[in-house]
């Protein structure tokens, strides 16, 4: 039993004494420190508090399926008396004294916090340009050492990918929970802006950060997505609308769009095109859509410069600004502290304006993308060199807060790639469906790095 294994065969387990949480967290802990350290994924070891939390798991069980169950958690996030350095050169002596509300959740349902995982510095914010943007080193994929393991929550895709935790904790503001999944070939959810409390979490972007789930597969995130969602007083953007997974209503429409593939994406367009097969084959009707032509990346980018600056102004303004690794970042975070208002409040009217894609749900239920055309990028070039014909989702869907959930339909040159379900806001069940369908009928999710053991 490992990391490999759902939760719910590790709860079942857990139940019927075939393993205790304390094994299961130590042997997490052993692989941390062997495959997660040489990959540069951990930020920070919590073994003092997992086995007592472990242990208190075996002699007091609770009811939840999360009792025991070991994972890690992205270095944004708060951990009372624990090292939190948001991947950071300048804040690696940064420590709270409370726990991200997530951490408190999760702790509750019984769950084993064994490793800070590391990210990039300041989650890119500064726009990174090269894998080395973090404190640790660049992040290496589960599948091959000479690519990346994406960004910014780089050390939860790897450390989920590889088997040493079943499941960790990611955030997304624009695409760094789906970017880790689809390079490390895991399973990840990013739910409705606002479905779960971001107390405790580096902010980035008020009006875009998530959290969400990095797992094995969709029923796993799933269960996880449902134990930290809901409403937190101590975060006023949250939801109080609770979060139901039963889908409901007959099957999902699927949307597509008019892919482009490129010449250097043709194993990425043939898993695509497999996975619409597998998806067809299951009962899914697809109708082809698309999306009013509107400039979303540019608004998104305007918005993360002015939020993100205001958010980390005393940090540029500081002695330690410059100690961040990547000296794009340097360059990026100084320059959006001169963001204008007139072209943030542009931005933020084209959000307005692209609620018309809206219109899109009058025809389909969800739509399904490639996450990425390719597979990862090599880790010891820049990515202005080497992000070419990536395709992916360019759309609306994190400038709206819409869900998404990103597994594993295929590989390229023996690297990972992955598609992901879009739905509207509130509509989690939809995203679990298609992807809970397509796993039942697929194998993608269980392939196993060789690099893991």
């Amino acid at each position: 039993m490992n990391g490999f294994n759902t939760i719910r065969e590790l709860q079942s387990a857990i139940r019927t004494k075939q393993v205790s949480s304390t094994e299961l967290t130590k042997d997490a802990i052993a692989r941390l420190r062997k495959v997660g350290t040489a990959h540069n994924a951990v930020a920070e070891f919590t073994e003092d508090l997992a086995l007592k939390q472990a242990a208190r798991a075996d002699d007091h069980p609770n009811d939840s399926v999360l009792n025991g169950i070991p994972y890690g958690a992205k270095d944004l996030l708060a951990t009372k008396g624990i090292p939190t350095r948001w991947g950071s050169p300048g804040h690696a002596d940064q420590i709270f004294d409370y726990d991200a509300t997530v951490i408190a959740r999760l702790e509750k349902a019984g769950c084993v916090l064994v490793a800070k995982l590391e990210m990039i510095e300041l989650a890119g914010g500064g726009n990174y340009n090269v894998a080395d943007a973090s404190l640790k080193g660049p992040c290496l994929n589960a599948w091959d050492k000479k690519l990346w393991a994406g960004g910014s929550s780089s050390g939860t895709g790897a450390s989920v990918g590889l088997g040493l935790v079943p499941f960790g904790i990611g955030s997304e503001t624009a695409g760094s929970i789906v970017c880790p999944s689809a390079f490390n070939g895991v399973t990840g959810f990013r739910p409705t802006y606002g479905r779960v409390s971001r107390y405790g979490a580096m902010p980035l972007c008020w009006s875009l950060d998530r959290l969400g789930p990095l797992g094995r597969d969709a029923e796993d995130c799933g269960l996880v997505l449902d134990a930290i969602s809901g409403h937190d007083p101590h975060d006023p953007s949250s939801l109080s609308q609770r979060l139901n997974l039963r889908h409901r209503g007959v099957r999902p429409k699927i949307g597509v769009f008019k892919e482009k593939f490129g010449p250097l994406a043709k194993q990425g367009q043939s898993a695509w095109e497999a996975a619409l097969a597998a998806l067809r084959k299951a009962g899914y009707e697809t109708v082809e859509v698309e999306y009013p032509s509107m400039p979303y990346e540019l608004a998104i980018q305007l918005i993360v410069d002015a939020e993100g600056a205001s958010a980390h102004e005393s940090y540029i303004r500081g002695p330690r600004f410059t100690m961040l690794k990547d000296q794009n970042q340097v360059g990026g975070f100084a320059a959006a502290l001169e963001a204008k208002a007139v072209d943030y409040l542009w931005a933020m009217r084209l959000r307005t304006e692209a609620l018309r894609c809206n219109a899109i749900w009058d025809k389909c239920d969800c739509v399904f993308t490639p996450a990425f055309n390719r597979r990862a990028v090599p880790i010891d070039q820049p990515f202005d060199k080497t992000w070419v014909d990536y395709g992916g989702d360019t759309g609306p869907s994190n400038l709206l807060g819409w869900p998404a959930i990103c597994f594993p339909i295929g590989f390229d040159d023996g690297a990972p790639l992955d598609g992901q379900v879009i739905a509207p806001c509130m509509r989690e069940d939809t995203c679990l469906r298609v992807a809970r369908d397509y796993q039942r009928v697929t194998d993608h999710h269980m392939k196993r790095p060789t690099g893991a053991s």
